[in-house]
């Protein structure tokens, strides 16, 4: 399920996002994680199984909100915890869900999986 970020849970959703390509360096990971927490347009949630596995983290700009972070703990990849972590995400958000260069083609793929479900 998702869980919004509280700061609590600095530290893991650290690790999480760390495994995003352009989230390795430290530097960069401290201002992102720096804008989620003091930009009310940035949301950040967690998704828990037992344990948070899964970052997902948005910006609400008007009528849209875009994705720029999704990530999935590689232990726990290839279970289909990414594609519910956008459909969770999708039924919370009153706006229209729209990629980032990185999170394009995994936004693309999970919205054709659901509607081949259709």
């Amino acid at each position: 399920m998702l869980v919004p970020y509280k700061m609590s849970n600095r530290k893991i959703a650290m690790g999480l996002l760390s495994f995003m390509p352009k989230e390795k360096e430290i530097k960069k990971l401290q201002k992102t994680m720096d804008t989620y927490e003091n930009d009310p347009d940035w949301k950040l949630y967690l998704w828990k199984e037992e344990d948070f596995v899964g970052v997902v983290g948005i910006q609400v700009e008007g009528e849209q909100a875009k994705l720029h972070h999704l990530c999935v703990n590689p232990s726990f990849r290839d279970e289909g915890i990414g594609t519910k972590m956008i459909e969770e995400l999708r039924k919370l958000l009153p706006c229209e869900l729209k990629p980032t260069k990185p999170t394009k083609e995994f936004l693309l793929y999970c919205l054709e999986e659901e509607e081949n479900e259709d």
